[in-house]
């Protein structure tokens, strides 16, 4: 007789995944427990710990997690539920919330941040679109690019 192989193991505390240096990630990344990041990762990563971005690490995607220690590049929206360190080595191009954020001199940040309480949105099938990029398809018109002011024609 065989063991049905689809039993329920409890979650390992204290569990790290680790991308490693010169390791490249096309597509979204879920764990319920700590992620760390040395190489790249294009789309959206989700802990249920913490995330750890090194200072060579790069994520062009979306950050959501209970904590977050950045230290590389981030181009995204970084969503922290309790804590966010940005060192100074980190370079952040996108939307920052979080409960608590610490800053290290030389830290960069270009986009809105936000303190308070935060939520991470649950994870629905199917990403609809953005409704400003919706109603621009609905007419035609071109959504400008980042900091560019938008031109009627």
């Amino acid at each position: 007789m065989s063991k049905d192989n689809q039993t329920m193991q409890p979650p390992r505390d204290g569990v790290i995944s680790i991308i490693g240096p010169g390791m490249r990630v096309i597509g979204d990344c879920e764990t319920e427990g700590t992620l760390r990041i040395e190489g790249t990762v294009e789309g959206t990563v989700r802990a249920g710990k913490a995330v750890v971005i090194g200072k060579d690490g790069a994520v062009q995607g979306d950050v959501m997690t209970q904590d977050a220690v950045i230290g590389g590049r981030v181009s995204g929206t970084i969503i922290a539920e309790s804590r966010l360190e940005l060192q100074a080595t980190c370079v952040i191009e996108g939307e920052v919330r979080a409960r608590r954020i610490k800053l290290d001199e030389g830290g960069r940040v270009n986009g809105n941040v936000f303190t308070g309480d935060v939520t991470i949105p649950k994870q629905q099938p199917g990403k609809p679109q953005a409704p400003a990029a919706a109603e621009a398809s609905k007419t035609g018109a071109q959504q400008p690019e980042q900091g560019k002011p938008a031109i009627a024609r």
